[in-house]
């Protein structure tokens, strides 16, 4: 019985959606209601947002491209000012469809000539009578832009009086965009996590041919089982399944097992996964490469190339969180202004600055310093404005905690 119903839909469009979109039915289910109809007047933002390799950008383009809506589909990444990204969408919907573009840019220094521009767009392709979805991808990157970009986003639908729906796609929560002002709140659509259900199901989808579907079901089983507490990122499940999918078959295609041997099989890939074990997410070596590594008789430390790093990669106000420690620990405090404040006046230099100038404090050892002015040194190195979030003191507490 199909999941995915709605009147303004044929049965078998929703019924090819449903399998495009596997575990998102719910999610899916849910953006139809609040689109309704071509016609009809939606809703004018929303906020969907999840963690990385959690569907959202798939399966917005694979909802908006099925379905046939009109849709211009932005990467705030690759347009990193407001002038990029109000030109990029000018351009996709001039020409209508994101796919193409044409070589000369659309002038469009503000967001009042934005407006106006997005009208007579609209007008010219002839989309005045139904909805027109602008898709922000990684829209976390619209804090980084002027004030007045993310609220006039959100309020696109008032600002052109046209039926328009503006759908920002996050990794982190709608309470870490609000602006202090206030701004119109969008409706906010959370896209859990894949189980570990819901990757045996996608994974098994992408089967060979000349294999069963139940041979593959069980590798994709002992890959999940190998690699599922270190990895949960989709696209580098599919990477490492489609990496060691025949080194696993190797038996089967020599005749030395069944398909159902599942033990056989195991132990001759089970070398193999933990070699990978060591390479997840970094890409050290290329495909072709590690299929040639494979084929040799060496041990994994013998591997040139293959977790060559002995570092620890920290988060990244890990970093500055112990810089900041450094720094408050062999500087006084009476220095803070002279090395982190822009306009700090004039220094006089005392005559208890000229006695112990020769004093080397990294001879005197680390002093303890207290929290706030810790928080205070993070900030003013950290180049984008830092928040006092639980994150950061999270990653505080793990670093006192590791020393």
């Amino acid at each position: 019985m199909p999941i995915l119903e709605h009147p303004a839909y044929p049965p078998a469009t929703l019924l090819c959606l449903e399998s495009l979109v596997p575990c998102r039915e719910s999610q899916v289910s849910m953006l139809l209601s609040i689109f309704g109809e071509r016609q009809q007047l939606s809703f004018p933002s929303i906020f969907i947002y999840g963690h990385t390799s959690s569907g959202k950008t798939y399966v917005m383009k694979t909802l908006l491209n099925t379905l046939q809506l009109p849709h211009v589909f932005v990467n705030c990444v690759e347009c990193f000012t407001s002038r990029l990204l109000l030109e990029e969408i000018l351009i996709q919907l001039q020409n209508g469809s994101p796919e193409t573009k044409r070589a000369s840019p659309v002038p469009c220094d503000t967001f009042n000539d934005f407006v106006r521009l997005f009208k007579q767009a609209l007008m010219s392709q002839n989309l005045q009578d139904q909805t027109v979805y602008v898709v922000l991808d990684r829209a976390e990157q619209l804090r980084e832009m002027e004030a007045n970009v993310l609220p006039a986003f959100l309020r696109l639908q008032e600002l052109t009086d046209r039926n328009v729906t503006v759908i920002l796609l996050s990794e982190i929560v709608w309470e870490m965009f609000r602006p202090n002002t206030g701004c119109f709140e969008p409706f906010i659509l959370y896209f859990p996590d894949y189980s570990i259900g819901h990757l045996q199901k996608i994974l098994s989808q992408n089967h060979p041919p000349e294999y069963s579907a139940d041979f593959y079901s069980a590798y994709i089983n002992i890959l999940l089982g190998v690699f599922y507490m270190v990895c949960r990122d989709l696209k580098e499940l599919q990477h490492l399944a489609a990496l060691n999918f025949s080194k696993y078959c190797e038996p089967v295609v020599r005749k030395e097992a069944k398909e159902r041997d599942t033990r056989k099989l195991w132990k001759n890939i089970e070398p193999h996964l933990k070699k990978a074990m060591q390479t997840v997410y970094l890409r050290e070596v290329s495909s072709s490469q590690w299929e040639r590594l494979q084929c040799e008789e060496e041990e994994p430390e013998q591997i040139k190339g293959l977790s060559a790093h002995t570092h620890v990669e920290l988060p990244y106000y890990s970093k500055f969180l112990l810089i900041a420690a450094y720094l408050a620990s062999y500087n006084p405090v009476r220095t803070d202004k002279r090395f982190f404040l822009k306009h700090h006046g004039k220094i006089k230099k005392t005559n208890f600055m000229k006695k112990h100038e020769k004093t080397s404090n990294h001879l005197l050892g680390p002093k303890p310093f207290p929290l706030d002015r810790l928080l205070a040194i993070l900030y003013s190195i950290v180049d984008n404005r830092v928040a006092p979030t639980a994150n950061i003191f999270s990653q505080l507490s793990s670093l006192s905690k590791s020393c």
